[in-house]
């Protein structure tokens, strides 16, 4: 696995960890922005928005676009991976 894809899996998994402590379990694309940088991932907007929309694909959460802003919810199956209950390629599993 190269660099590149080890820091795109810790991404991923950071997200769905920032999701699953919100009360709602979801967060619009610019509080997670701010949110992955304060956690060491400085990623552009088009990035975020690129990696929702993977983890969408994966149906790991649902994303809603609110007036040209993207909020992402997460789903019982993003829960099971970002617990370590599941694995899907391309998203980091948790440490215990």
């Amino acid at each position: 696995m190269s660099y590149k894809d080890l820091v795109t899996a810790s991404v991923r998994l950071a997200i769905l960890q920032v999701l699953e402590q919100d009360a709602d379990y979801s967060h619009n694309e610019e509080i997670l922005q701010i949110v992955l940088e304060k956690l060491g991932h400085s990623l552009s907007s088009d990035r975020v928005r690129t990696e929702l929309r993977w983890l969408e694909e994966q149906s790991l959460l649902d994303i809603e676009d609110a007036g040209g802003i993207l909020v992402a919810r997460l789903n019982r199956r993003g829960s099971d991976v970002a617990h370590g209950r599941s694995r899907v390629d391309g998203i980091q599993r948790p440490r215990p």
